[in-house]
């Protein structure tokens, strides 16, 4: 990865400046990964992406019910000479209908920040199918993004992913005490980060994540109603 300060930045009314954490030095998104910055397992508490572990999801809105289970696979994908963990995602409405089947890979670097480096999506709607978001970092222009860094605070923002016109989500972090109640229990000291994308102006979204589980809620609040909930989270 190329090391450049970038514009993240911590946030408070301390005199003293937050220290530096491993984001700090990195430039996000980066065009370039290089092998020996990486690590093959990736343990970053708030998304520990160890092969067997599954996470299920309940998705409710307007436009109805949906689970999403996410299980990480015990496979690997090279991307620019990375070796990625690849994360399996599968979305099915009310009936048991696929709606989404998309294939994530990601990548821890020796600092324990966790980087994206792709997807390939495929979207299923009235008996068509699209796989519009799909990329892959060293692709016609695509770049790594950061899913996670290593010791997130307040004020830190960051681009999660990047190819112009296609994905550009980027999130802030908001909090790191937030509580939450959703089916799989009650998690405190959480970490909250508002997640938007200039593709679409009007979208805000909230998402928590706990160390040692990961994401265990998101709620869109503004430009939809949507909201994910864990139901159940399986460790390997």
């Amino acid at each position: 990865m190329a090391l450049v300060a970038t514009a993240l930045s911590g946030c408070g009314s301390a005199s003293e400046p937050s220290p530096p954490t491993g984001v700090d030095g990195l430039e996000i998104p980066t065009p370039a990964l290089t092998a020996s910055d990486f690590v093959p397992r990736i343990d970053n508490p708030w998304l520990p992406l160890v092969p067997g572990n599954e996470w299920v999801y309940e998705a409710t809105s307007s436009d109805g019910v949906e689970k999403i289970t996410v299980t990480v696979l015990d496979e690997t994908r090279t991307i620019g000479g990375v070796t990625a963990t690849v994360v399996h995602d599968v979305v099915t409405d009310a009936e048991g209908e696929l709606v989404e089947d998309t294939f994530d890979w990601f990548a821890q670097d020796i600092d324990g920040n966790v980087w994206y480096l792709g997807e390939a999506t495929t979207e299923y709607d009235e008996g068509g199918t699209s796989t519009e978001g799909s990329w892959e970092a060293g692709v016609e222009g695509a770049e790594a993004g950061l899913a996670m860094a290593a010791a997130p605070r307040i004020g830190d923002g960051y681009k999660m992913e990047y190819l112009r016109g296609e994905a550009e989500d980027q999130a802030a972090v908001l909090a790191l005490d937030a509580t939450a109640t959703v089916p799989a229990g009650t998690f405190k000291d959480l970490l909250e980060t508002e997640d938007t994308t200039p593709l679409e102006p009007g979208l805000v979204e909230h998402k928590l994540y706990a160390q040692g589980t990961g994401l265990i809620r998101e709620e869109t609040i503004a430009g939809g109603d949507e909201v994910v909930v864990l139901v159940s989270f399986t460790r390997k």
